[in-house]
């Protein structure tokens, strides 16, 4: 999936959010998502009996990013992707929904995640739409990010 993401990015003139080389192919790639499988608990989106989108909830955000503590128990969405044949189905928005729900579960009152903001900010309007309130910006070397919450208590 994480593939095929990068190569719809790339159709639309996107090689900017993940670049232009395959997930798999980038280092360090396939050991991140051994890790999202081992040390986290995805969660699958099925249609079919067929994954067509994962979402992966951790404590905090990734150490290697510079993004500010929440200074709270919180959840965060570490990586969401889907498939985008199935665009325009609610994969992302049914996952999120399980991460709210995961969220609550644990007891927590603040889900976060972050994203890409350049490209217009579509990401962004994106969680947005999803219940998300932008909260702070940082840089990644050159690539711009926004951190988003949510408040789900």
């Amino acid at each position: 999936m994480l593939d095929s993401a990068v190569a719809w990015m790339n159709a639309r003139g996107n090689t900017e959010q993940w670049g232009s080389t395959p997930y798999s192919r980038l280092p360090g790639g396939v050991e991140r998502v051994r890790g999202y499988t081992t040390v986290n608990s995805p969660f699958i989106a099925e249609w079919d009996g067929t994954p067509v989108g994962a979402l992966v909830l951790d404590t905090g955000p990734s150490p290697k990013v510079a993004i500010p503590q929440a200074g709270e128990p919180e959840r965060y969405v570490r990586l969401l992707v889907s498939d985008r044949r199935h665009a325009g189905r609610g994969i992302g928005a049914a996952l999120l929904d399980r991460a709210v729900e995961e969220t609550r579960r644990a007891g927590v009152d603040l889900l976060r995640v972050d994203c890409w903001a350049g490209g217009g900010g579509e990401l962004v309007a994106y969680y947005r739409r999803c219940g998300f309130t932008p909260t702070e910006t940082f840089l990644a070397g050159t690539w711009p990010g926004q951190v988003l919450a949510r408040r789900v208590g």
